[in-house]
């Protein structure tokens, strides 16, 4: 147990050390949703359950009330998962629902503590093919997911203390992209939303 906790410490300098990123991926984030792109985030295992925190965060909300943004974790609907696995492999599972969600000017998150999942390169390829930003959370680098991404926090950890260092910073990512939204003043829920 305490060896475990004394490993969290090297994850919390490596965040630290990149806080200036991720407030700069949270402000970034904002400004695309409110201008009506979505984020997409992916992983798998526990990866697939922080990616699924971040889109949670943001189609619900984090610190206060606003509006819902548009975000989508493509692990999360089983039947399209197992069909595309089934049909195409393992392999095309996030790059092919990458090609039928991605838009240009949308964000694509991809979470992995080793940086080296084949899936999650593959749907890295095809959003860059489609204009869509990727960011990767990924343990020590270098590693072929954070070197084939936009931009990249690697958090240099054990894989388990990576990956407890990946919820912090996506809640690091929530608290800029809030500040951002009511910056702008356009995060507070209005008439318009009873339009959606």
């Amino acid at each position: 147990m305490r060896t475990h906790l004394e490993n969290v410490l090297p994850a919390l300098r490596s965040l630290e050390s990149q806080a200036d990123r991720l407030a700069d991926w949270g402000v970034e984030l904002a400004q695309r949703l409110l201008s009506g792109q979505k984020l997409l985030a992916a992983g798998n295992g526990g990866s697939a359950a922080e990616a699924q925190h971040l889109t949670a965060e943001l189609v619900g909300r984090f610190d206060g009330e606003r509006m819902p943004f548009s975000a989508i974790s493509l692990h999360a609907e089983s039947s399209a998962v197992t069909a595309i696995a089934n049909d195409y492999g393992y392999e095309e599972l996030f790059a092919r629902q990458v090609r039928a969600h991605g838009r240009s000017g949308d964000i694509l998150v991809l979470l992995s503590t080793s940086g080296q999942s084949p899936n999650l390169l593959r749907a890295a390829e095809a959003a860059s093919r489609l204009n869509v930003t990727t960011w990767a959370l990924t343990g020590p680098a270098p590693n072929p997911l954070a070197s084939c991404c936009d931009d990249a926090v690697a958090i240099d950890a054990i894989s388990a203390n990576a990956q407890e260092g990946h919820l912090i910073a996506l809640h690091a990512i929530c608290r800029a992209f809030e500040a951002e939204v009511a910056r702008k003043g356009r995060g507070v829920p209005g008439p318009e939303d009873d339009r959606r």
